[in-house]
């Protein structure tokens, strides 16, 4: 067992965000080596042990690595004090998350040394920090979730019940499928077209059409009230880095996921 190799972000001094990379952990083929996702067929022995590895690396108890089993929707869940104590599965690494958070996409809070985060290998994961009132949240937007629109709901979650202002938000758009990689048929063109983004702007036909979904989500953040200056985009494509980051179009859907998390320090 290797030390997990974190890509991180600078979000501010109290508060931890990063992505997962290959790099350390106890898995094997095309899960080697880091992923601690529960839902793409690895060995239950070595999800086990890379959340072990993840929380001794981040100083927080088993049960404060929380994350959801997503279905490219657009709900978001609230991590609180009631939902801890009523959720006690999270405190087993053994059982992990599961059967907590079914059919959650993003997940926000504001408690102290709870780290949340969402599983991704091609979708793009979005880390949200609102340094005023000391909460953060964690955004899977595939394809599916940027047409719903998911990281704009996450943003109006945040500022309902945090109180968040967007203007004060800072943004990661982490590693994910590119515009070049990501080729898609003309009718999920035409579920962007009709959802009323600027295709001029985030797609490009090849062959096939092109979408850009780190441009879709930046444009959704401002949209928003997030700042330009305010948002990172990591600029990573798995497909091509998937040597570093985990890419189920290059690797196929049995395979790990990267990890991005956000906690709030103590």
């Amino acid at each position: 067992m290797t030390e997990p190799v974190l890509h991180l972000y600078d979000l501010g001094p109290e508060v931890t965000a990063f992505s997962t990379t290959r790099h350390g952990g106890v898995g094997t083929g095309n899960y080697a080596s880091f992923n601690i996702n529960y839902y793409c067929g690895d060995r239950e022995e070595d999800i086990v042990a890379n959340r072990k590895a993840l929380c001794q690396l981040l100083g927080i108890d088993a049960g404060c690595l929380v994350y959801p089993h997503q279905t490219h929707g657009d709900a978001v869940a609230i991590i609180d004090r009631q939902w801890m104590a009523e959720c006690p599965q999270v405190l087993s690494a053994e059982l992990g998350p599961k059967g907590c958070l079914e059919g959650i996409d993003a997940v926000m809070t504001n408690l102290k040394g709870v780290c949340i985060g969402v599983s991704t290998a091609d979708c793009i994961p979005i880390l949200l920090y609102d340094g005023a009132h000391h909460a953060c949240c964690a955004v899977h937007a595939g394809w599916r979730g940027t047409v719903k629109r998911i990281v704009q709901k996450a943003v109006k979650a945040m500022a309902s019940t945090y109180g968040s202002c967007p203007q004060q938000l800072r943004a990661v758009i982490g590693p994910g499928i590119s515009l070049e990689s990501f080729e898609v048929g003309d009718e999920v063109y035409e579920q962007f077209a009709q959802a009323g983004f600027d295709m001029a702007r985030m797609a490009r036909k090849y062959e096939k059409w092109h979408i850009d979904l780190w441009v879709c989500n930046k444009q959704q953040l401002m949209e928003a009230g997030v700042p330009e200056t305010g948002i990172h985009v990591a600029g990573i494509c798995t497909y091509i880095h998937h040597d570093d980051f985990f890419s189920a179009r290059r690797l196929g859907i049995n395979s790990g996921r990267i990890f991005s998390g956000i906690m709030l320090e103590r």
